[in-house]
C-alpha cells in the first residue's frame, strides 16, 4: 500500500502511576489532551502529528494478550526530535532529576546529537538533534 498522505502515530505505553507520569512527562514540557484523559488514560502530544497514550496498566492489558514488558527488557525505544543539541542535554538532565535515569551516554556523530534516558516506568527515550544542512530532500 503506497500513499502520499499524512498519517498520525498513536503509540500505547503501560504506566503504573497515571498521575506521576503525567508528572514527570509535563517537566519535560509535553501538553496532554483533557478529551482523551480520564483516570486510566491520557493522551500525550508529542505534535499534531504524534500522540503517546499513557494508559495504567490494568487498562493496556485490555489491547493485548501478551504479558507487559518489565524493566528488564526493552521492547523498543523511542525517539523524539530536538531543536538544538542543549535541548537534547536539557531533557535528559530533566528526565533524569526528576526520577527517570541515564539510558545510554551521549553520542556526537558532528552532524547529529542524541542522549537517551529511561522514564519513571523504564521506557526508553532517545532525544536527538540532527543539523538542518545534512538533511537532504
Amino acid at each position: 500500500m503506497i500513499t502520499t498522505r499524512s498519517r498520525k502515530l498513536f503509540v500505547n505505553l503501560a504506566v503504573k502511576d497515571l498521575k506521576r507520569s503525567v508528572e514527570f512527562f509535563t517537566k519535560l514540557g509535553f501538553t496532554f489532551n483533557p478529551q482523551f484523559t480520564d483516570e486510566t488514560a491520557t493522551c500525550m502530544i508529542v505534535s499534531e502529528e504524534a500522540y503517546f497514550m499513557l494508559l495504567v496498566e490494568s487498562k493496556f492489558k485490555d489491547f493485548t494478550k501478551k504479558q507487559i514488558s518489565d524493566k528488564s527488557a526493552t521492547e523498543a525505544f523511542y525517539c523524539l526530535s530536538c531543536e538544538s543539541r542543549e535541548e537534547v542535554d536539557l531533557m535528559v538532565k530533566t528526565a533524569v532529576e526528576n526520577g527517570g535515569s541515564q539510558a545510554m551516554p551521549a553520542m556526537d556523530l558532528g552532524f547529529m546529537y542524541s542522549g537517551s534516558f529511561y522514564d519513571i516506568d523504564g521506557h526508553h527515550w532517545e532525544v536527538m538533534w540532527m543539523d538542518p544542512a545534512a538533511v537532504q530532500k
